[in-house]
């Protein structure tokens, strides 16, 4: 039996019910084995994938929060820090009614590689709750973020652990968790979080960044493959901004975004998501959780209630930026009968393990979300340097910093699967990148 899977049967026993990490964990580790095959006898000594799987803490708290009628509520907080090997912890909070230890967990561990690919020193956490903003008025989600950092305060800091946003979370709440932590610890430490606004230390960019580097990187698998954005028809998932960011930047380059989706549906605009007056009705959209329809009413496009886009549009890449196991085997199947040629992982974890599978095996190329959707983290990394230096950049500084960025991710997974003499597989070659760097310096510390 191989090392990894050794460490995956042993990760399943010591965490049952939790699919969501598990799928995470046997996606990474089954495709690790060119690396732990030339260094096998030093991660075994060093307990490396032991350690990688188990996070540094699991932090789970209570959340009591008073609703506009006085009405107390109880949620539930979530913090799992799962390696700081190469920097302090960093990663955003999500805030849904679904959100539980599995979620937080597979997107911590999904953090590490991601982060680790960025080139910035920034280790893997993640964080969140089961509260659901939707329906809440602006009072509601004041006081259920003040409540929630009256917990999280006193494990974060800037050279500890800096979250950010997730799905959620957008400016509004980082704003509340900010002024909450201020107010706690009697300190300006506008390094403690980042994603926020524009007065208070935020970045240029910043509710784009996920949007833009996506597209960046896809950008140059298409040059890879002797192809442009220029002209091709893309199907997205999701209105936030994520989406929002990467139709903005794929109209710029020549692209046209067809479809969009929320929790109610999905929307066909066969004109294409790509005015101002579109992308600002979004940015509405996404402060009042009104989900899709509202936009093909305003716009007069299709609408499919309850249905998601993915083998129903024909498209030349796909792009799903909503949430994790979007994509299934089923899916998959409908996406290689239309001719899809790319999928571009923007959300986390949004196809499942054998929809993978089949898709590479059908010659579909895939940007794995760890590396495709690394603008995120990696603007968020730059907002903290500016927090440290006490300045600002303009938007062409950091969007020309956050493209230098993808097109490193793009060329050290390329670099990586050259040196393990690997085909163009960009999943396992994002896997073993991420985790080279980490495994290293977990070695260099030694064993703790």
């Amino acid at each position: 039996m191989s090392y990894a899977t050794e460490v995956i049967e042993q990760t399943e026993l010591k965490n049952p019910g939790q699919p969501q990490f598990m799928q995470t964990v046997k996606e990474v580790l089954s495709s690790l084995e060119p690396a732990i095959q030339k260094n096998e006898d030093t991660y075994r000594r060093h307990v490396i994938l032991e350690r990688l799987v188990e996070p540094d803490r699991q932090i789970i708290f209570r959340v009591p929060w008073t609703d506009d009628k006085g009405v107390w509520h109880v949620n539930r907080g979530f913090r799992i820090q799962f390696n700081n090997a190469i920097g302090p912890y960093k990663g955003g909070l999500r805030f849904q009614k679904d959100v539980t230890i599995d979620t937080v967990k597979f997107l911590g561990f999904e953090q590490i590689f991601k982060n680790s690919l960025t080139s910035l020193p920034m280790g893997g956490a993640k964080g969140g709750s089961d509260f659901d903003p939707r329906g809440k008025t602006d009072g509601e989600i004041m006081r259920f973020c003040k409540h929630f950092m009256n917990e999280l305060y006193r494990h974060i800091g800037p050279n500890m652990d800096v979250p950010a946003g997730d799905m959620g979370v957008g400016g509004r709440e980082i704003g509340y968790l900010f002024g909450q932590y201020k107010k706690i610890v009697g300190h300006y430490l506008n390094g403690v979080l980042t994603g926020k606004g524009m007065e208070f230390g935020g970045s240029l960019i910043r509710p784009e960044a996920t949007g833009y580097g996506a597209t960046y990187f896809l950008e140059e698998i298409l040059k890879h493959e002797h192809d442009s954005i220029d002209g091709k028809v893309f199907a997205l998932s999701g209105y936030g901004n994520v989406a929002w960011g990467a139709a903005k930047k794929i109209t710029d380059l020549g692209g046209k975004v067809i479809t969009l989706s929320g929790s109610d549906g999905y929307i066909v605009d066969k004109d294409g998501v790509n005015t101002q007056e579109k992308y600002d009705y979004l940015e509405y959209m996404i402060v009042n959780h009104t989900g899709v329809k509202a936009y093909a009413d305003k716009f007069k496009c299709e609408y499919f209630p309850g249905e998601k886009p993915w083998g129903k549009i024909k498209a030349d890449v796909y792009m799903p930026c909503a949430r994790q196991n979007e994509i299934d085997i089923n899916d998959a199947k409908k996406m290689v009968e239309l001719g899809v040629k790319y999928l571009n992982e923007v959300s986390n974890m949004p196809t499942s393990n054998e929809a993978i599978a089949y898709l590479q095996a059908n010659k579909v190329i895939i940007a794995p979300s760890k590396a495709a959707n690394a603008g995120g983290v990696a603007t968020s990394g730059l907002e903290m340097s500016q927090n440290s230096e006490r300045l600002q950049w303009t938007a062409e500084q950091v969007d020309k910093k956050l493209k230098d960025i993808m097109v490193g991710i793009h060329d050290k997974i390329v670099e990586t699967l050259d040196y393990y003499d690997l085909d163009y597989n960009l999943v396992a070659g994002a896997n073993i990148a991420g985790f080279k760097k980490v495994a290293d310096a977990m070695i260099a510390e030694g064993v703790y």
